[in-house]
């Protein structure tokens, strides 16, 4: 998928040394806003578990993981999501990203939060996509508000961040071609 400033391109085992780089040169930014990770997390072959569980997921329609990429240097910067795809009467699914701290703030992440809401609308004939995102984090739920998602309420306790449960914004945006 390519746009103006970046393309997505699927993660798969030759990203390996690439994704691990960007987890390790950003955990200390990461780990405020996503789940604890274990050590194992941040070896190669704890990433490449992970890129084969997110192959094994999209080859069953429950999840799709994409690369960050600049256009002009190819280089990876960040990752987006969509995942816990439900099928029948719901057809939604939940998109989380990541990017590397050194590249917010210059449109890459709303370019790509847009071309996955188009792949997840006109390829995988989803309906509704939800994103949470903790309350404090202004710049995500910016980055959501621009590419057409709307705020819905406050899950409580959500998910457990650093030890900790905290409550999520919840944003979605609603497939109004798909009836």
């Amino acid at each position: 998928m390519n746009g103006n400033k970046i393309f997505l391109m699927p993660l798969d085992e030759s990203l390996g040394e690439a994704v691990l780089e960007l987890q390790r040169k950003n955990r200390s930014f990461f780990e405020q806003t996503s789940i604890e990770r274990n050590n194992d997390f941040f070896t190669l072959e704890g990433q490449l578990q992970r890129i084969k569980k997110s192959e094994e997921n999209s080859n069953q329609d429950k999840g799709y993981s994409f690369g960050i990429f600049l256009n002009d240097t190819q280089e990876l910067i960040g990752e987006i999501s969509l995942f816990k795809i439900e099928r029948g009467p719901a057809q939604t699914g939940m998109v989380g990203y990541s990017l590397d701290k050194e590249h917010n703030g210059n449109g890459y992440m709303t370019e790509a939060v847009n071309l996955i809401v188009n792949y997840a609308f006109h390829d995988l004939k989803l309906h509704r996509i939800e994103a949470g995102v903790m309350p404090h984090n202004l710049g995500s739920i910016k980055v959501l508000e621009k590419s057409g998602f709307q705020k819905e309420g406050i899950a409580r306790k959500n998910v457990k961040i650093n030890g900790k449960w905290e409550d999520h914004q919840m944003l979605a945006i609603i497939n109004d071609d798909i009836e």
